[in-house]
């Protein structure tokens, strides 16, 4: 009896461990399986450059963001593309949830003598950084359309781009857990996420939209993240809400999402593979 009460106060040391070492070779995983697909990864990036570039050139001088007397839809949509990057990335990485379980990986972790929240972790954070990483890439475009940033300005792009990404990815957790079909999660994708973006500020922003387009995209939690980024990397324009009010918002947000994919996770089973 005197070993073992001698034992307990290595417990939680233990249980870190077993916690943050696990989590973070899902994590590797994770950037090591998405950076192997390059199909996959051209697809990301072009994508959304490809509908910037044609969608903000099409409207050219036509619409004006409601940010600045001269501003093009060319200059207004680059955020717009820039959470959609972020959006895609976060959509394919968690798609491996699915897989996992079809290929039985999945399975596996789950009778490892490991938390649950291992997986959340691991998984979540691997995709929010690869969807951050290919959201901070796709800033290399911002000269092009005449901004400039400070070292401030950088540092809290990037935090909000990590913050949207984060929580996406834990949307996508969310959505793909219960799932044992990538075509099931497909139709989710179209059905809510796509509108989620569409409703955020990304193609016109809150204060054009009519009444009721306007009252949903107050609700909308991507549209803090879309605002806090168009006030960072235009300082010089107007915005619908304040930095701090817009990074308050996304930051609940994501703990939300977080915490609910936790829950999830915890609390339904996986099938195994037939």
């Amino acid at each position: 009896m005197a070993t073992r009460t001698e034992a307990l106060p290595h417990l939680p040391a233990a249980t870190s461990v077993g916690t943050v070492i696990p989590a973070l070779s899902l994590w590797q995983r994770e950037v090591v399986r998405f950076y192997r697909n390059r199909s996959r990864v051209v697809g990301v990036i072009a994508s959304p450059l490809l509908f910037w570039i044609v969608i903000g050139s099409g409207f050219g001088t036509s619409f004006r963001g409601g940010a600045a007397d001269g501003q093009n839809y060319l200059t207004f949509f680059y955020v717009g593309a820039l959470t959609m990057i972020v959006l895609f990335t976060a959509i394919f990485t968690m798609m491996s949830v699915i897989e996992d379980r079809n290929e039985g990986f999945l399975l596996s972790v789950l009778v490892a003598p490991v938390s649950r929240s291992v997986i959340v972790l691991g998984k979540v954070l691997g995709g929010a950084t690869l969807a951050a990483g290919q959201g901070i890439v796709f800033l290399v475009f911002a000269p092009l359309i005449g901004i400039h940033f400070t070292a401030v300005s950088f540092a809290l792009s990037v935090l909000t781009i990590f913050l949207i990404a984060f929580s996406l990815t834990a949307l996508g957790f969310i959505i793909a857990w219960p799932m044992d079909s990538t075509q099931a999660f497909h139709a989710i994708i179209n059905l809510f996420l796509i509108p989620l973006w569409l409703l955020s500020g990304a193609m016109f922003p809150v204060s054009r939209a009519s009444f009721w387009i306007a009252a949903v995209m107050k609700i909308n939690p991507l549209t803090y993240g879309t605002e806090a980024l168009r006030g960072l990397l235009f300082p010089g324009n107007a915005v619908d809400f304040s930095l701090p009010m817009s990074l308050g918002i996304l930051a609940v947000f994501t703990a939300v999402m977080f915490g609910i994919a936790f829950l999830v996770a915890n609390r339904r089973t996986t099938k195994p593979a037939a």
